[in-house]
């Protein structure tokens, strides 16, 4: 099995920071590429940010230059920087990881999630 543990939620000011932490442990060969989603109610859950192995990263448009993504692979770890927060970001932010579980299988990739951390931009 493969847990998610995110960290580092909570409530900002507009125009605030927020730094999000979310640790993959379990049974991990190797892990392709972590991210972070977010879903308000009524909406959609959608990508805010994405790191490959190589990385090589994503942004949501509406993040560009506000937000930062890293890892640290050999730690299984994924950081979500967020600057200049805006109100209409609140939101349950998701922690996601693809991985392969087992060297004899390293092609085979599961999609995993956390629980989610609430973050409340207060206006």
């Amino acid at each position: 099995q493969v847990q998610l543990v995110e960290s580092g939620g909570g409530l900002v000011q507009a125009g605030g920071s927020l730094r999000l932490s979310c640790a993959a442990s379990g049974r991990i060969f190797s892990i392709n590429g972590m991210g972070w989603y977010r879903q308000s109610p009524g909406k959609q859950r959608e990508l805010v940010a994405d790191i490959t192995s190589g990385d090589i990263t994503n942004y949501a448009d509406s993040v560009q230059g506000r937000f930062t993504i890293s890892r640290d692979n050999a730690k299984h770890t994924v950081s979500l920087q967020m600057n200049s927060l805006k109100p209409e970001e609140t939101a349950v932010y998701y922690c996601n990881a693809r991985l392969a579980t087992s060297p004899l299988s390293p092609g085979t990739i599961y999609q995993y999630w956390g629980q989610g951390t609430q973050v409340t931009v207060s206006s």
